[in-house]
């Protein structure tokens, strides 16, 4: 499910259309059991977040902007949705070297517009789905970032940064094998990062 938020209480999703939109979050929820085409599988998930700097709404604290979310499986195979998404943002497909060597991370913050759609849960609630993300047309600005970038993974895992999490996120992360690898006692595993090799690729 994807989920257009404000701050407040009284949830209400961003009016469906097409906004200039900025990535400014990146969290790796790990490795979960879904059920896909009626099969459970184990799916490594990530979720991504971009602000709509020009949608604001009035908080105690002044005027923030509307942010929006999508989560994918961490794939990019050649029919991977997250490849196709990312294929459709930059204008052009991937070749097989630049998508092993794709690093997410580089989409923080990246501008693009997304289109946006309303949809019923089945619980009778409307919320907002992103159905496409393109490059920003030529002569188009994004206005600067209003949110701070925020990434959350587990090489290196930062317990102030889960901590900092909403508890429903926070719920889907602790039954991923990563998490329980890493608060598992005496787990010793070795998670430095891998060398960057992805530094050349259009984002």
């Amino acid at each position: 499910m994807i989920e257009a938020t404000n701050s407040g209480n009284d949830y209400k999703p961003v009016e469906a259309g097409t906004y200039v939109a900025r990535c400014y979050s990146m969290v790796h929820i790990g490795t979960v059991e879904e059920e896909y085409m009626g099969e459970k599988k184990e799916m490594n998930k990530v979720r991504v977040t971009w602000e709509l700097p020009t949608e604001l709404f009035k908080t105690e604290d002044g005027e923030k902007p509307f942010s929006v979310s999508k989560e994918f499986t961490l794939s990019m195979s050649e029919k991977a949705n997250l490849r196709k998404f990312l294929e459709g943002w930059r204008g052009k497909g991937f070749s097989e070297d630049e998508a092993k060597k794709f690093d997410i991370t580089k989409l923080l913050g990246v501008p693009c517009l997304l289109s946006i759609i309303h949809k019923t849960s089945k619980r009778g609630r409307i919320y907002a789905e992103i159905t496409s993300a393109s490059a920003l047309p030529k002569g188009m600005e994004c206005p600067p970032q209003i949110n701070p970038d925020f990434e959350f993974t587990y090489t290196p895992f930062s317990q102030e940064k889960y901590d900092s999490l909403p508890d429903w996120l926070k719920d889907k992360i602790k039954v991923s094998r990563e998490y329980r690898e890493i608060t598992t006692p005496g787990n010793t595993e070795d998670s430095a990062n891998e060398e960057d090799d992805s530094s050349g690729l259009p984002f």
